[in-house]
């Protein structure tokens, strides 16, 4: 084999093995499935989102003024989680993702800058579970069925 060709398996080798370091550390639990019609996962989640997340994304999940438009430090607003959102348009798996390990880490981009905290090693991966319901049993009827839908297609 010459030279050039084995550094070149060398390094495909290697960011394969980097590649797959990171993606076991960034899934979600097998089946994760949000359970918004489960009256005692969605009340733990209200309170766990009033504690965590209300501050920024509102005590009615209304989300920040302007929040599509970058602020003056070039990051986006906390956006909604009602049916005004986009929250709705993710997959489960995904939203779970996005809370536990941040968008940077979701997208791949680890300069990502974003006001979201990560939420590993603050909360379990049922908080996480638990918020998520919560947020998606505050959905029209229509919305949710959408939503499960898309989870079922996944």
């Amino acid at each position: 084999m010459n030279r050039p060709l084995a550094l070149g398996l060398g390094a495909a080798v290697l960011a394969g093995a980097v590649a797959l370091a990171v993606s076991w550390g960034s899934g979600a639990p097998a089946g994760t499935t949000l359970m918004a019609s489960d009256p005692d996962v969605v009340a733990r989640g209200e309170q766990i989102y009033a504690e965590n997340c209300a501050a920024c994304h509102g005590k009615n999940l209304e989300g920040q003024p302007d929040w599509r438009i970058p602020g003056p430090d070039g990051r986006l607003p906390a956006p909604p989680h009602d049916e005004t959102g986009h929250t709705w348009h993710h997959d489960g798996e995904t939203l779970f993702r996005l809370t536990k390990y941040g968008a940077g880490a979701v997208i791949g981009d680890p300069d990502y800058a974003s006001n979201m905290p990560i939420y590993e090693g603050v909360l379990t991966d049922e908080e996480i579970i638990a918020v998520l319901s919560y947020i998606k049993s505050t959905w029209p009827q229509e919305i949710r069925q959408r939503h499960d839908e898309m989870e079922n297609r996944s």
